[in-house]
């Protein structure tokens, strides 16, 4: 990276459908020309200037940037430009890896909204290293997956030292209430995952490792927990399987490895849906794990895959901004510490999770780890959004991005 890129950021892929929103918010809240000086990037030029004429006449002097995923040396000239690159271009595991392998070679900062677990845990291997050599800041997992889920459990163990001394020992996360459509980045993602999966033994073990992401020397054996549904006490209520439980636990574990145990050397974390208490919670919890468990199990194999497909969203499809803006998320995190005290948070957005909430976290991420750069305290690498940010970024999100953080 260049002392004075051009760029503070460029939007990478910026004509996907959460590139564009991406985009669209940068621009209505940083504008062009003001303190933030960044630009748009993709390999079509027509689509970029579709994209430009679509944001509006502000818009008109957007600077534009060719790239193309399988070329290093259109991606090494984008970077060459900028401090940081934000990357909407999914599914990561199949056009991801040469932008990240530049970013962490040349020391531009990085991060994406990825959710593909073995495609990260195979960066780690392969560029973790280049990465600290070069001081290049890479955070993967900068959306809904898994922003409410590693800051808000960095948010509630903070409540649980100050209130307790210190922190929980076992956290459990749960989606009270929710409304938005399916990201078709987000289903891409996962039928890649599945067939990767399918064809290859080996990571079908890796994918069941709660500590795949976590350095070799982290040393927490705690039993995690595995049921499809259960009871929780801590967050009264029957709880069912949540579909991205399977990346946010691996980052909330990640991070408690980069930072030297913080949440306890057996630090136990879950995440499940809420259907409620009582009876109806029951059902509602039997209900939603039988559903679960079909749907993958469709698409777990081929033939029954191959229609599913036809009628789940596509990359580049997603809901009107009308249908955005009327979406949410309520997610209620309870820890209970070692000596059985229970605290308890809520992370709240006002954007539908998928797209209008992970547009916004995307972009004030890359935003936060400039300023986080700027300090110099973090040696270079593959980090978690609160191990490398923290408070910085949960202030950033409150201002800026319409999430709350809020002790119960």
């Amino acid at each position: 990276m260049t002392e004075k890129a051009k760029f503070d950021l460029v939007v990478y892929g910026a004509t996907s459908f959460v590139g564009a929103i991406t985009a669209e918010y940068i621009l209505s809240k940083y504008g062009i020309g003001g303190d933030v000086s960044w630009a748009i990037a993709a390999r079509s030029p027509a689509k970029l200037a579709a994209l430009k004429e679509k944001l509006g006449e502000g818009a008109a002097d957007l600077p534009t940037l060719i790239a193309n995923s399988d070329e290093e040396a259109s991606l090494a000239d984008v970077c060459a430009q900028t401090r940081l690159v934000i990357s909407t271009v999914g599914p990561y595991a199949l056009y991801g890896e040469k932008l990240v392998k530049v970013c962490a070679t040349s020391g531009t900062h990085y991060c994406d909204l990825t959710g593909e677990v073995q495609w990260i845990s195979a960066m780690l291997d392969k560029y973790g290293e280049t990465a600290r050599e070069s001081g290049a800041l890479i955070v993967n997992c900068c959306g809904f997956d898994s922003i409410p889920s590693d800051l808000g459990t960095h948010f509630l163990q903070n409540y649980a030292t100050e209130t307790t001394g210190g922190p929980c020992e076992t956290v459990e996360f749960g989606v009270e209430a929710a409304k938005g459509e399916f990201s078709g980045g987000t289903v891409a993602s996962l039928l890649n995952v599945l067939k990767e999966a399918g064809a290859d033994p080996s990571l079908r073990k890796k994918l069941a490792d709660p500590y795949l992401m976590c350095p070799d020397d982290y040393h927490n054996t705690a039993k995690q927990r595995t049921e499809a549904r259960y009871y929780s006490d801590a967050l009264k209520s029957w709880c069912a399987p949540f579909v991205m439980a399977g990346i946010n636990t691996r980052i909330v574990q990640r991070t408690n490895a980069l930072q030297g145990n913080r949440y306890g050397e057996n630090f136990r974390y879950s995440e499940y849906t809420m259907t409620g208490d009582g009876f109806r919670g029951r059902l509602g919890s039997i209900a939603m794990t039988l559903g679960m468990g079909g749907f993958m199990g469709v698409l777990a194999l081929p033939p029954t895959r191959w229609l599913a497909e036809k009628f789940l969203p596509k990359p580049g499809e997603g809901p009107s901004k009308e249908v955005q803006e009327a979406g949410f998320f309520k997610i209620k995190l309870a820890g209970t510490t070692s000596s059985g005290e229970v605290v308890r948070v809520r992370v709240t957005g006002d954007r539908d999770p998928g797209y209008g909430s992970t547009a916004k976290m995307l972009a004030e991420a890359g935003l936060c780890i400039l300023d986080t750069a700027e300090t110099g305290k973090n040696a270079g690498g593959f980090w978690t959004p609160a191990s490398l940010m923290g408070d910085a970024l949960v202030e950033r999100l409150e201002a800026n991005a319409g999430l709350t953080f809020e002790t119960l």
